[in-house]
């Protein structure tokens, strides 16, 4: 059993690693060559900031939210459209999904509730709390994020397909065994399917500034242990590097905790409304 899941891990893995590959190409020269026009864009939009922080924010790359979190922190930003970034972040979820055969109905669910989420929380955030942060230069902000590379977009984008490969592998095979010796159905009896709880443990393991957590998430969703409003809940609450930023570059750690809930109450608070409500419905 345990050879088999194994086995199981590796051929799967193998399918999908020259597409990873590939689609981080894509993404590597989409930061590589967007990132400035991004920032100034997302700096100077205004009142309409939430909705380009969402649309921008849902395009699978890692440096997008901790670029949002320096702009926050230097007051370029309102709160409102940090948290619309956050929540509509996608991190490696889209491209795991991708490539999943018949997948483009999830994904196309995936990146419209999570961009309307965000938008939503983002100007209602901004209603609420209007005062916008003091500016602090610029020059002092690019050191806190991280995300730059100096080797172009080869390098990069093989280091993230091997971090995302061994993640895969890794989580593939516990699935593969736990689907092996409990079965879907306990599995998802286990994580509270069904149960209002699902949401909330979805959320948590999300909040991990870490790929590693929306890879779990969405292998757990396709294999039927999420269900999609639990999937939604961890996805929006995953905020990929940008929560680690934010801690880093943002001096106030009461701010930093306010945020952090406020993200993952909405996160709760959407992944219940969806599971009792609509469910995907493209």
């Amino acid at each position: 059993m345990i050879f088999e899941a194994l086995l199981d891990a590796v051929l799967d893995t193998l399918k999908v690693l020259p597409f990873l590959f590939a689609a981080f190409l894509v993404m590597e020269a989409i930061e590589h060559y967007s990132n400035r026009y991004s920032n100034r864009l997302l700096a100077k939009v205004g009142k309409t900031a939430p909705l380009a922080g969402a649309i921008l924010g849902c395009i699978p790359q890692c440096g997008f939210s901790a670029a949002a979190a320096n702009l926050y922190s230097g007051g370029f930003i309102t709160l409102g459209t940090l948290l619309a970034v956050f929540l509509s972040t996608s991190d490696e979820a889209v491209l795991i999904l991708m490539a999943h055969p018949g997948s483009g109905k999830a994904i196309l669910s995936l990146l419209i509730w999570k961009i309307l989420i965000g938008v939503a929380a983002g100007f209602l955030i901004d209603m609420l709390f209007s005062k916008r942060k003091q500016h602090a230069p610029m020059k002092a902000l690019r050191k806190n994020c991280g995300c730059s590379d100096s080797h172009g977009i080869l390098r990069p984008a093989l280091f993230h397909t091997i971090q995302l490969t061994v993640y895969l592998f890794l989580f593939t095979f516990c699935l593969d065994l736990a689907l092996e010796f409990a079965g879907i159905e306990k599995l998802a009896t286990f994580l509270g399917k069904d149960t209002v709880f699902q949401p909330f443990l979805a959320a948590l393991l999300g909040m991990i500034p870490n790929c590693a957590a929306s890879v779990l998430i969405t292998e757990l969703y396709l294999a039927g242990g999420l269900s999609f409003g639990s999937a939604i809940a961890g996805l929006c609450a995953g905020a990929g590097v940008g929560l680690a930023v934010l801690f880093r570059s943002n001096h106030s750690l009461r701010e930093n905790l306010e945020i952090l809930l406020l993200l993952y109450g909405i996160s709760v608070a959407a992944g219940i409304l969806l599971d009792l409500t609509l469910q995907p419905i493209l």
